[in-house]
């Protein structure tokens, strides 16, 4: 009885090891493979970079549709470009320009820009006490060899093209170049503008002077009054918003224009054929370009036609004619090309 009993127990087992075999997967359905467990992904990436905010000091109004302006503009470049935080101060006063250099480095602005020659001497005293920020002047040759370069276009070839444009369209053959202060960008303007006239007409009568201010509008519009007086037909009038007084003196004789700086037609389409413009836009987005890869250096930075920096900006509202925009143009193509030595024909005429 007792090996009967053995042996039922042994055929039991036997039936519950067959049973459980066939539930764990023998001839059922199979079963969904497991999803095969994916590796924590392994990421390189660097922590982003904070680009240095910019801050702008200007010596004048952002809208005064020239020298102000089209440095705001180039700060606006920057800020669309980077999408940097930054900030600007118009009207800056002589007085002044240490203190608001300092005051945006204190407040962490990575650059700081001062347009114009009347920065530099403010930029170099105050860049010292901040090594990590940049400072940047316009229209200068200041460096320091650590953190302070400048900016400046060739002012030279500017006032060439303005000269050109004067001589080809003067009936009278007489032509006029006004500048503001009498310092180095606003001088090469000027000398730009004598050898260009004379390049284009040797026997041109060219008229010229600085009023000493780049915003006494008055003064240049009785200085540009005078030069009319003595048979000017066409001129320039270069120095901030001061210039707008020798556009006004222009305009209101029935005389011809030309534009400095910025698209200045506005001012008057039927009276500014063209206006030869900076494109500091182009120069100030380049050298914070620069300074966001490490490339900066504590150098002057030129730039003229050869690099845009230097253009001709048609009024399409006015009937330029054909032949004087053709020469014009084949003038500009040979500054570009080093044909045209405008320093060495600025030199011998000087």
């Amino acid at each position: 009885m007792k090996k009967l009993k053995k042996t039922l127990c042994i055929l039991l087992i036997l039936a519950l090891s067959l049973l459980l075999s066939a539930g764990c997967g023998g001839s059922g359905e199979p079963s969904e493979p497991a999803e095969p467990q994916q590796p924590e992904e392994q990421t390189d990436q660097q922590p982003e970079v904070e680009l240095p905010k910019v801050a702008l000091l200007l010596p004048g109004p952002i809208n005064d549709g020239g020298w102000n302006a089209i440095a705001y503009n180039g700060l606006k470049l920057i800020e669309d470009n980077y999408g940097v935080e930054v900030a600007y101060s118009e009207y800056v006063a002589t007085s002044d320009m240490e203190e608001m250099f300092h005051n945006y480095a204190s407040q962490g602005f990575g650059v700081v820009m001062g347009h114009g020659f009347e920065f530099s001497d403010a930029a170099s005293k105050v860049a010292p006490n901040f090594p990590d920020v940049k400072f940047v002047v316009t229209s200068s040759d200041i460096t320091n060899g650590s953190n302070l370069a400048a900016i400046r276009v060739n002012t030279a070839e500017q006032g060439f093209i303005a000269g050109v444009t004067a001589a080809l369209l003067s009936e009278t053959g007489t032509v006029a170049a006004l500048g503001g202060m009498e310092i180095p960008p606003i001088v090469n303007f000027i000398g730009g503008f004598e050898a260009g006239a004379k390049y284009a007409n040797p026997d041109i009568t060219v008229l010229t002077g600085f009023t000493g201010s780049m915003e006494d509008a008055a003064k240049m519009k009785e200085m540009m009054t005078t030069f009319i007086e003595q048979g000017v037909d066409i001129g320039v009038a270069n120095g901030d918003q001061s210039g707008l007084g020798g556009l006004e003196a222009l305009v209101e004789a029935g005389k011809l224009a030309i534009g400095a700086n910025y698209d200045q037609s506005e001012f008057a389409p039927e009276r500014i054929p063209l206006s030869v413009g900076q494109s500091y836009p182009l120069a100030l987005d380049y050298l914070y370009s620069l300074i966001v890869d490490n490339k900066f250096e504590s150098k002057p930075y030129e730039m003229g036609v050869a690099a845009g920096a230097v253009t001709v900006i048609y009024n399409e509202a006015y009937n330029l004619p054909s032949e004087v925009k053709t020469e014009l143009e084949k003038i500009v193509n040979d500054i570009r090309d080093g044909k045209i030595d405008v320093k060495a024909l600025v030199e011998a005429n000087k």
